[in-house]
């Protein structure tokens, strides 16, 4: 089944050349279903990039799926135009009466802000009580992941000495999770951040259990049950040449950055990087999607009921 997306929003021809099934809304409305919405709360400075990114990983799975873009109210983007913004995204507080089956807050590159000291800091804390009472699942992705949290749980970031950049091994700590459906072992994820979660604190909170960690660069995906949330520290939904965009943006500029690991063939950048994580990319969103389906309220005023708060 599809994905529903505007036909005019850049991501409905970058999925339909990919061969990725998207429907526009005439189509969707004729369907005697009830399709999954979920909300991508974009806070990357790359609107465009990002929105293909998710959309790309969201619709590849059996369900018909509805994608909401929304944005905080007052922060103005400066690297998406206007137009663009206006078009496809709603303000948060006009989407706050509504209920969604999934929700996916994205990273943001603040990361060196204290979270309080993020200007929009106050209506992200709304918005994080907002997925208990009207969200069925909420993922956060980065830096939304280690706010949430933090949020929740008052679990810290900490400054890394040196970016973890680059494609990092993470080990499988629970098979039997329905997240990890299908998952290896172990999993070559893209990392690229300053910040970290620390193993020992995520492990002393009640409830949390770390499903994909590694000894280099700490706990990647998390799951909090009584916030029915996934948080994950790393980038799945990376393309390909993501972390080269990275790496040749710094390294024109003069910025000190160093080759991302096991990313080039023979940490090469001169070679064409190779996508070793794409299958499990679809596989932890397919089952994040299926998840939510076989769970959330067919009637979706019942969303967030029973949320623990």
């Amino acid at each position: 089944m599809p994905i529903t997306l505007p036909e005019n929003l850049p991501a409905y021809s970058v999925l339909s050349r990919e061969g990725v099934m998207v429907m526009d809304d005439s189509r969707a409305a004729i369907q005697d279903i009830r399709p999954l919405t979920i909300g991508l709360l974009n806070l990357m400075p790359k609107k465009i990039q990002t929105e293909n990114q998710f959309a790309r990983l969201i619709g590849a799975t059996p369900l018909q799926i509805n994608l909401k873009l929304i944005r905080m109210t007052e922060h103005l983007t400066k690297n998406t135009a206007a137009e663009h913004m206006e078009e496809f995204y709603r303000p948060f507080q006009d989407v706050k009466d509504e209920k969604l089956d999934g929700l996916i807050i994205t990273g943001a590159p603040i990361e060196h802000l204290p979270f309080e000291e993020v200007t929009y800091w106050d209506e992200l804390c709304e918005v994080f009580e907002w997925t208990q009472t009207n969200v069925h699942s909420t993922f956060g992705v980065c830096w939304g992941g280690m706010a949430m949290i933090n949020y929740f749980h008052g679990v810290p970031k900490h400054m890394l000495d040196a970016k973890a950049f680059g494609c990092f091994r993470h080990r499988n700590l629970a098979p039997a999770s329905p997240y990890l459906r299908g998952f290896s072992d172990d999993v070559l994820i893209p990392v690229s951040r300053w910040t970290e979660m620390r193993a020992p604190e995520v492990d002393a909170v009640p409830g949390l259990t770390t499903l994909l960690g590694s000894n280099e660069v700490g706990p990647c995906l998390v799951e909090d049950p009584a916030h029915r949330a996934l948080y994950i520290f790393n980038h799945f939904e990376y393309d390909s040449g993501t972390l080269k965009e990275e790496y040749d943006r710094d390294a024109q500029s003069g910025k000190p950055i160093k080759v991302p690991v096991n990313y080039y063939p023979g940490d090469d950048p001169t070679q064409q990087p190779m996508n070793r994580w794409r299958s499990h990319a679809h596989l932890l969103y397919g089952n994040w999607i299926n998840e939510i389906y076989q769970t959330t309220p067919y009637d979706t005023a019942k969303i967030g009921a029973s949320s623990a708060g």
